[in-house]
């Protein structure tokens, strides 16, 4: 099975192999629009993980920053081995279901940059 690259910089390809069809590594599934780091908050559903990033709102009222905080739900392909807690880099994708739209690429201990 041949292992294409994701497009993305410094995102290691994963040892496993899968029969995923919607892997970006094996699959036809391809990454596109935005590349976020987060956190694995909750890994219950079935190849789906939620994670949750933090940033930095600015409040033009009050003229500071507050942090906020938002959930999404990201698909899991059988190749990538993480647990809840793990910084995860995730990449918008085509939808793939009603409430997911993004794909695991990796734990941030694989990526370099």
């Amino acid at each position: 099975m041949v292992i294409k690259s994701v497009g993305v910089q410094g995102i290691q390809q994963p040892e496993k192999e899968c029969q995923d069809t919607v892997c970006p590594f094996h699959g036809t599934l391809r990454v596109r629009g935005m590349i976020v780091e987060a956190v694995v908050v909750q890994k219950r559903a079935s190849n789906t993980v939620v994670v949750q990033r933090e940033y930095a709102y600015y409040n033009r009222k009050y003229q500071r920053y507050e942090r906020r905080r938002s959930r999404l739900r990201a698909h899991l392909s059988p190749c990538v081995e993480i647990s809840e807690g793990d910084k995860v880099v995730i990449g918008e994708t085509r939808p793939i279901s009603k409430s997911v739209s993004f794909v695991v690429l990796g734990r941030r201990g694989l990526v370099n940059g």
